[in-house]
């Protein structure tokens, strides 16, 4: 672990991924980034929630396919039973079927293995601070699935499933916000718009210089417009923005 230029605590972080040159490379990579620890290292999800219980990772980075226990069920059985440690899937797959299964089980992350050891530090690091990070080809395939397949308000997840909380980032195309003058579920026309800023990948901060007002503000609407929609995290908001037809 190098040093920390901000002088915060490290960032502790697990992977898993049943490839051991795989594993090792990440953990390596992992040790060289400032202000980063390494927890250790599993080759299946069943170690991976052993580690965690043990060790108490900040931040879990989780292949999807692996032998035993597969990412999906490691990160709805890692969320339910430590809701404090996050996860970021770190995988090869962005198909929608890995996508949308990834984030239902509860990760608040999702890149693929051609991310660069600093996208990495900055996933880190947003995850670490409440936010949301999915890689920009990620994120297409999980519009085309929201777009394309039945609605997910019905979803059965277990209790402790969510998908990730805070800001999305993605950095390709980004949505932008629909006409907010009739907002559904009793949302005013500047909470329908906040909320499609938010679907289009804006921090709080980027929302505030949108609309010329303080970032207390922003905080503001977003806290009451969340019980309006019946959304337990701003990512849950996107997907809701997204169905609703706030956001394209």
């Amino acid at each position: 672990m190098t040093a920390d230029p901000a002088g915060d605590a490290p960032i502790r972080v697990l992977t898993a991924d049943d490839q051991r040159v795989v594993r090792e490379g990440i953990a390596m990579i992992l040790s060289l980034l400032p202000g980063v620890e390494v927890a250790g290292t599993a080759a299946d999800g069943e170690e991976a929630l052993a580690l965690a219980a043990e060790r108490r990772p900040d931040v879990v980075l989780m292949d999807l396919r692996m032998p035993r226990m597969d990412g999906v069920e490691a990160t709805r059985r890692l969320r339910a039973e430590f809701p404090e440690i996050q996860v970021i899937v770190l995988t090869t797959y962005a198909d929608d079927r890995s996508v949308v299964g990834a984030l239902r089980a509860g990760a608040v992350g999702y890149l693929t293995k051609d991310a660069s050891a600093e996208e990495i530090r900055q996933a880190l690091r947003r995850v670490s601070s409440g936010q949301a990070v999915i890689d920009p080809a990620v994120q297409r395939h999980l519009v085309e699935a929201i777009a394309a397949g039945p609605p997910l308000s019905g979803d059965s997840s277990p209790s402790g499933d969510s998908v990730p909380a805070g800001d999305t980032t993605p950095t390709g195309d980004s949505a932008s916000a629909a006409n907010p003058a009739d907002g559904p579920d009793g949302l005013t026309p500047r909470e329908a718009e906040v909320l499609g800023l938010i679907a289009a990948g804006l921090s709080n901060t980027e929302i505030a210089a949108r609309l010329v007002v303080s970032e207390a503000t922003v905080k503001s609407h977003i806290n009451h417009l969340l019980p309006k929609i019946g959304a337990r995290d701003r990512a849950q908001a996107v997907r809701y923005a997204y169905r609703h037809g706030l956001a394209r």
